[in-house]
Formats: C-alpha cells, sequence, structure tokens
C-alpha cells in the first residue's frame, strides 16, 4: 500500500531449502499471497539459499536458480515490487546480487560491492565483487529479459531507493551512503548476518545510524535460521529505521516464514533532508554517475497502518524514569545556570493550582536543590480572581505548604475592577478586555514583586499554548525565564504524574495528582473550559507534531488526525484549521518570547528553531 506519501514495506526471512531454488521460490510465492504492502524484500541468495558453499562453482546452482526465477514470474501474485537475492554468471564472473522485480517483469539487478572474507565468511571464494563489474556491464540478460545492471536507483515518485547486500552496509563508505546523497531516500538492505552473542544489538545499531546518517529509511532483511546450521545460525533478524528511529524489528528464529509489516513516512523523510544541512552539502560533494529506473507504483484508495498510530507522540512510552530525570535536568539545571549567572536568591512565581505553574514550581525547588538555596526564596504567589475555584486554589496552597516555599496571596478581584471601570468597562462583560486584564495585572504583580525581592519571574506558559497563542500578550506571555517553554501540555502531564512518582513523598503526592485530574482552565470568566475552547490537548499536540516535527502540509495532518484519533473527515479538518489559524496568527506572541531551555528536537524560539515573520498571510 501507498498513499499520502506512506510506503508500507514487508520484510520477510521465508522458510527455504539448502540448494533447492524451486523450493524456495514457491515458499517466497507463498508469502506473497494476500501480502498487504507495495514492496515485498526477501534475504540475500534467498533463491538459492546463502549456505551452499562451493555448489557456488557448480553449474548446476545457476541454472536451477534461473529456472526457478523463471517461475517466480509466471506465477507471481505480487501486485507491487519484490526484492530478492540470487546468484547469477555474466560472463564467467559469478555474482551475487539483488534482483528486483514487478509481477513478470525484472526492473534491475543490483551486485554486490563488499565481499565478506574474514572468520566464517568467505564469499571471495566464490564471487566476484561489484567493482569489478559495473563500469563494464549497464545491462544484462536474464531469463529472456534484457534488464538495467549495476548503479540503480529505482524512482517511483515520492519514493527513491536503492539497494545495499549485507556487508555493503559495513563498509566505511557504503554504497548506501553514496547512494542517499544522490537521490535515494530509502536504502533496501538483503542480508544473511549470522548469530552470535551481542551481533544483533550491533546490527540493530549500524542499522539506526545509516537511516540517521543517509537522513532516509533503511530497510534490513536477513535469512532465518532454515539455511544450514553447520557452522552457523542465522535468526532472520529484521529491521526497519527511518531517521535514526527504530520502526518495526523482529528476530525470527523460526523455521517457517512469517512476514513484518512497516510503514515509512516518506514525507517525514523528505521534511528531514529539508532542515539539515549537512545533508544537503554532501548532496552538492558526493556525485555519482547512477541508472536512475523508473517505476511505476501507484497510490491505493486507502491505507490500513500497520500499527496503532501514537496519540501522545511528544510523551516517552519506555524508560520513563530515565526520560523523566532527562527532561527535569533539562529543565533544572537551565534554571540553576540562570539564578547562578544573575547570582540571585529569590524567584517569584504564580501558582494557580494548575498544571503549568505546577511543574514549573517542582522545577523551581529541585533548581534550589542543585545549589544548596533555601526553597524560601521561592516567592510562590496565588492571585484568586473573579473565578477562581476553591478546587485549584486549595491545590495551589497544598503544594506550596508541602513543598516548603513561601506562599504569599493577593486577591487581585478588586484591583481589576478598578482598572476596568478607569477604562470605562462595566466590570461585568466577560469579554476579551475582561480576561487579559486578570492575566496582564497578575503579570504586574510578579514583576514589581520580582523588584522588591531583588529576583527573577519565572514563567510557566507551555509548548502548546505558545504554539497555539494560547495566552495574554504582556500578561503571562511574558517573564525572565520561562522554564515550561519547550514542554508541550500532554509531555507537562507526563512529568507531573513522573515527578510525583519518583521524586517526591505522599504529602505532595496527593496534591499533585488531584492537579493532573483537574479541568484545564484559566478561570478568567465563569465556566471556562481551555478544551471546549481551542480543542483537547492530546489532539492539538499531534498536529503541532505532525507540522513541526514532520513537516506535514495541512492536508496532510488532516489526513493523520483522521486516522489516529477516528474522528469524521469534518472534525478532523475543523482541529486542524483551527490550529493554523492560531499558529499563523500568535507569532508576534512568540517574536516576544522570554528565554526558555530546550527540551525536544524542536521548539517554537524565534530565535533558534522557528523564525517567521508575524504577518505571514495563510
Amino acid at each position: 500500500m501507498y498513499k499520502n506519501g506512506f510506503i508500507k514495506f514487508s520484510l520477510i526471512s521465508p522458510e527455504l531449502q539448502v540448494g533447492n531454488p524451486i523450493f524456495n521460490v514457491k515458499s517466497m510465492l507463498a508469502s506473497l499471497e494476500n501480502n498487504h504492502s507495495s514492496i515485498a524484500v526477501f534475504p540475500e541468495l534467498g533463491i538459492s539459499a546463502y549456505t551452499c558453499g562451493d555448489l557456488f562453482f557448480q553449474k548446476s546452482i545457476f541454472i536451477d536458480s534461473l529456472h526457478a526465477l523463471d517461475y517466480f514470474l509466471a506465477h507471481n501474485p505480487f501486485q507491487g515490487l519484490v526484492v530478492c537475492g540470487m546468484p547469477i554468471e555474466v560472463e564467467q564472473l559469478v555474482l551475487n546480487v539483488a534482483v528486483v522485480i514487478k509481477k513478470d517483469k525484472i526492473l534491475g539487478v543490483v551486485p554486490k560491492f563488499y565481499l565478506p572474507n574474514t572468520r566464517e565468511y568467505y564469499e571471495k571464494r566464490w564471487f566476484n565483487s561489484g567493482f569489478d563489474v559495473v563500469e563494464r556491464f549497464k545491462s544484462i540478460k536474464l531469463v529472456k529479459q534484457v534488464v538495467p545492471f549495476g548503479n540503480l536507483i529505482f524512482d517511483a515518485g515520492i519514493l527513491k531507493f536503492g539497494i545495499e547486500i549485507c556487508e555493503d552496509m559495513w563498509a566505511t563508505i557504503t554504497p548506501g551512503n553514496l547512494l542517499s546523497v544522490n537521490g535515494a531516500n530509502t536504502i533496501i538492505n538483503i542480508s544473511a548476518s549470522n548469530e552470535t552473542l551481542g551481533k544483533a544489538e550491533i546490527r540493530r545499531n549500524a542499522v539506526l545510524e545509516h537511516s540517521r546518517k543517509n537522513s532516509g529509511a533503511y530497510v534490513y532483511v536477513s535469512a532465518g535460521p532454515s539455511e544450514s546450521t553447520s557452522e552457523t545460525v542465522f535468526s532472520g533478524h529484521d529491521i526497519v529505521a527511518r531517521n535514526g528511529m527504530l520502526l518495526a524489528e523482529r528476530e525470527h528464529f523460526k523455521l517457517e516464514s512469517e512476514v513484518l509489516y512497516a510503514d515509512v513516512d516518506i514525507e517525514r523523510i523528505l521534511h528531514e533532508r529539508r532542515n539539515t544541512s549537512s545533508f544537503r552539502d554532501s548532496v552538492l560533494k558526493y556525485r555519482i554517475e547512477y541508472q536512475v529506473i523508473q517505476v511505476e507504483l501507484p497510490e491505493s484508495e486507502s491505507f490500513v497502518f500497520t500499527r496503532v498510530q501514537d496519540q501522545t507522540p511528544f510523551v516517552p512510552k519506555k524508560d520513563i524514569e530515565q526520560n523523566f530525570q532527562r527532561i527535569s535536568a533539562i529543565q533544572e539545571y537551565g534554571l540553576a545556570k540562570r539564578l547562578h549567572h544573575l547570582n540571585i536568591k529569590h524567584v517569584c512565581i504564580g501558582v494557580s493550582g494548575g498544571l503549568d505553574s505546577s511543574l514549573a514550581l517542582l522545577v523551581a525547588c529541585r533548581s534550589f536543590d542543585l545549589l544548596g538555596l533555601d526553597r524560601s526564596g521561592i516567592i510562590a504567589v496565588t492571585m484568586p480572581g473573579m473565578h477562581t475555584s476553591k478546587r485549584t486554589l486549595d491545590n495551589a496552597w497544598g503544594l506550596i505548604n508541602a513543598l516548603g516555599v513561601s506562599g504569599k496571596e493577593i486577591n487581585i478581584s478588586t484591583h481589576v475592577k478598578e482598572h476596568l471601570k478607569l477604562l470605562g468597562h462595566d466590570s461585568m462583560t466577560e469579554d476579551l478586555t475582561y480576561e487579559n486584564a486578570q492575566a496582564r495585572a497578575r503579570t504586574m504583580v510578579l514583576m514589581n514583586m520580582s523588584n522588591q525581592y531583588d529576583g527573577i519571574v519565572l514563567g510557566t506558559g507551555d509548548l502548546s499554548e505558545i504554539a497555539l497563542g494560547w495566552s495574554t500578550y504582556n500578561g503571562d506571555q511574558m517573564s525572565m525565564y520561562n522554564v515550561n517553554g519547550g514542554v508541550p501540555k500532554t509531555l507537562v502531564r507526563f512529568m507531573i504524574e513522573a515527578y510525583s512518582r519518583y521524586a517526591f513523598d505522599e504529602n505532595i503526592q496527593k496534591h499533585l495528582n488531584d492537579i493532573v485530574n483537574t479541568p484545564i482552565s484559566p478561570e478568567l470568566k465563569q465556566d471556562q473550559s481551555t478544551e471546549k475552547t481551542i480543542g483537547k490537548y492530546e489532539i492539538n499536540d499531534y498536529i503541532l507534531f505532525r507540522f513541526l516535527v514532520c513537516g506535514d502540509p495541512l492536508p496532510r495532518v488532516e489526513y493523520m488526525v483522521e486516522n489516529t484519533f477516528h474522528l469524521g473527515i469534518e472534525e478532523s479538518n475543523r482541529y486542524v484549521q483551527s490550529f493554523a489559524k492560531r499558529f499563523y496568527s500568535q507569532q508576534f506572541k512568540r517574536q516576544a518570547s522570554p528565554d526558555a531551555p530546550k527540551v525536544l528536537d524542536y521548539a517554537l524560539s524565534p530565535r533558534s528553531d522557528w523564525r517567521m515573520p508575524s504577518d505571514v498571510k495563510r
């Protein structure tokens, strides 16, 4: 399946018999029945089997392999592309090659370049390297078809792929490296990598690193345990990675065939390449002449994702405590450095009893602990207004008292009403002026109080609010240092839960647990709910991820929201259009944002990650 920039691969380490090509091809064909992918990939020398040994000196293995390939072409049920391995003879030279097939047509043949000849590997005993022949032959004849041969890139529109064979991946400068800077965004490696203790981790790391270094996808398929076990055992270790991220993995260790499916986001690869200057520079420096083979790979009517899409991609799903400690260290040491630089011992922070201010307060406490400062230097200020609830106020004070920081309460209601009266406002109409007057009053209190204590105002606004402009300009948008500016709302919730679990005692945990379960609201007017106004933060954060991290255009974001959250088309469109309207119109607030430590790979600081004019029209 191939749609909207996504392509589904199937990685197959099939059951085979060593030296029995027709059995092996029939096994391959059986695994292609009802195969739901666009590209199916089989291991190195899979038609003959890799472990044939000196049978590769015998003419019969080549005759049988060609007969088996012909049988495959005549009986291929698969509508997509097939990549498989076999031995061939070209003018008395014996080659280990990958064959790319579409139905009954051979699209191209790529030889193996680097032949291992150490320890249990002795391929130079039988095979010639591709380096010996690619300059001599641009095409070869194979089962009555004249087909492209050598340095090939297969162009299927948005997908452009090249091929490596096993040891090619382990070279100092690999064919895949050169293929990538010459246009290939995906490298397919058909391999026969045997299993020894510790090798799986090394192999996985190599695949991940090549996908990162190539700024693309790497699809790695290895031979399974039905290869000969006379001297070594193969595990069928299949791996798919993209830009240094593991997408799918299986260590087969089964004698029967099995299919591993993986979805690769090609559009995201192209976005990464546009954003990676070192990759763009490499494109200009390492030019090689490749034959480009045009491949027809039509889009599917629909796309069924192999795995359930992650609705909270910013939130760690494994190594929870380790990831929590890493994020908390970034926030805490960021603040500690700022306090040390300014040589101050006080911070002022508005504590509302909500998620963001609670996280900032926890970070402040641990930063003070790092510096050996007394927590009494943290001035936590509650500023109830006309619509502050008892629940949030109680949680704010519960947290302040439990953490041992200095607490102050300043009711802003009278001040705000007098200010509104000064403006000629009736102090009753809950309009934008009514809301923003409260937010700016709180910021003014904190700013002036920080002067009293020779300290700084600690900002609390998170990355989601910064993206959506869900803040009051020169109100909660402004501070002297913002520890939450790199943390989206879904990650804020994760961090508070993790602080509760790993860092604080039960007395603090009970307040944090209730804060996590409190509906999100700025409490600037009666019965105000943030998510009723701007939508669920899980969906907005997902849109931010697809837009900012994956570089998706809005129609593709709509497609992804629809599929990930199982929403109707209209609702998905409303979410995305609302996000886009807010994101583009609120850049002026981001332009004036305070310093904030970057936590994820992407942020919205106007000084580093996101530079955009405030008057962009979308």
